[in-house]
């Protein structure tokens, strides 16, 4: 018991150290990470990209400083926490910083964001203790890489809501267990590895947005098909396994499974680079791979550069990508492959600012389809920005995705080996 405590005042008095240099406070207000950087949130060398690399709480006019006299009667006060990216990523981490932002604004709620000074586990915790010193009481984290800070800090700070974001229960098991996890959650109770009365997790069923990406793209006549991963996490591999099992399906109903083929590979990191642009650009110019499905992070810049030059597709992930990749040529993007972040944010902060926290705390819910209606799933391709064609029309896109609910059509979510296909796909596993 006196070590737990020892380690709350430690963690207090760190986190009023690092407030005290330069966090979201009244002197930083003018503070952003808003700098147009990379698009990934890194830098070439992996360095989390930004001016404010210090991890100071960004985002000026949205700090919550404690000395806003028009703070409202509200005890909710929100913050949003960065992994390896920042806020203009056009993946997880901006559509969690928009939605929660903007959930904070019509609410009158204060709200501020936090970048950490390193893409690393250390950073990530340490910003949940700025965040919490600023006041802070509701986190949002997005990314599988705050299992780390959830296993270590929501004991530390009982009072706190964290909402972990595609975190999921083999997430906290490799943090909490350690050398010698065995990687079969099933083997283990989570809970016994993490303060669960103040957490909330979930995850996303990839592999179903990934499908739907698949099927409509051999639908829309594309028969050659790549897919760019960026690290072979299991989120990752089940959007590509999905989208392989999409276009096959597609490839048989359309009786054209010996004229379809796909590449698959993963980069090794979630950002674009040289080697990874090289790659893909043979894909394009010289294999003939029609459309690309690039995912994982900022990965998606060596297929957009490779697209670009071979007059190619790409297939965006997590949110609707076509306005950051169409930016690089118009009509470039076929579709995205999303998840409802944005849903999720939405519905998690407006039943906290109802009362209805139990109904959250512990669970570790896996997010997928919940009606026969597109826009009211967790995963789902976008409507207004999916390039619809004789092949695959609206129309058809809202009969599978009512045929998936319905369970006529069923995908596997087994990561253990690529799905069996009638289509030609050559893995050619990871690039770095």
């Amino acid at each position: 018991m006196k070590k737990r405590i020892l380690a709350m005042v430690l963690a207090g008095m760190m986190a009023f150290s690092m407030t005290a240099c330069g966090s979201g406070g009244g002197d930083d207000k003018g503070s952003t990470t808003q700098d147009g950087g990379a698009a990934d949130g890194a830098d070439a060398d992996g360095d989390a990209a930004g001016d404010d690399a210090n991890g100071d709480a960004a985002n000026g006019d949205d700090a919550a400083d404690g000395g806003d006299d028009t703070a409202p009667a509200t005890d909710m006060n929100i913050a949003m926490i960065t992994d390896s990216g920042d806020i203009t990523d056009q993946s997880f981490n901006q559509t969690t910083y928009e939605t929660s932002k903007a959930w904070a604004e019509a609410n009158s709620v204060p709200f501020t964001y936090y970048k950490p000074d390193s893409d690393s586990d250390e950073a990530r915790s340490a910003s949940v203790d700025q965040a919490v010193a600023g006041g802070a009481n509701v986190l949002m984290m997005p990314g599988y890489m705050f299992a780390a800070a959830v296993v270590e800090k929501a004991k530390l700070y009982p009072d706190v809501k964290f909402v972990a974001l595609d975190v999921g229960a083999g997430d906290l098991l490799e943090k909490g267990v350690g050398e010698g996890y065995d990687y079969n959650p099933e083997n283990y109770d989570v809970k016994e590895y993490y303060n669960s009365d103040n957490v909330y997790c979930c995850t996303y069923q990839e592999e179903l947005s990934g499908y739907m990406a698949g099927y409509a793209a051999v639908k829309l006549g594309y028969k050659h098909l790549g897919f760019l991963g960026g690290m072979s996490v299991p989120a990752v591999t089940r959007f590509g396994y999905g989208y392989l099992q999409g276009a096959d399906a597609a490839a048989k109903e359309l009786g054209i499974e010996g004229d379809v083929e796909a590449e698959y590979v993963c980069g090794g990191q979630f950002y674009g680079d040289a080697d990874i642009t090289a790659a893909m650009d043979t894909w394009y110019g010289t294999k003939g791979v029609e459309v690309v499905f690039a995912c994982g992070g900022g990965i998606f810049t060596s297929a957009v550069e490779a697209a670009v030059k071979a007059d190619g597709k790409v297939i965006g992930v997590d949110s609707d990508q076509s306005g950051i990749i169409d930016a690089s040529k118009e009509g470039l993007t076929v579709t995205s492959a999303m998840k409802g972040l944005a849903t999720t944010v939405d519905t998690v902060l407006t039943d906290i600012k109802a009362g209805k926290w139990s109904d959250y705390a512990g669970k570790i819910d896996n997010l997928g389809m919940v009606s026969e209606n597109p826009e009211e799933n967790f995963v789902q391709l976008p409507i207004e920005t999916t390039q619809w064609g004789d092949g695959f029309k609206e129309e058809d896109y809202r009969a599978l995705v009512k045929a998936m609910y319905n369970g006529e059509v069923t995908v596997s979510n087994d990561i253990t080996a690529l799905p069996e296909t009638a289509i030609k796909v050559t893995d050619y596993g990871s690039i770095k």
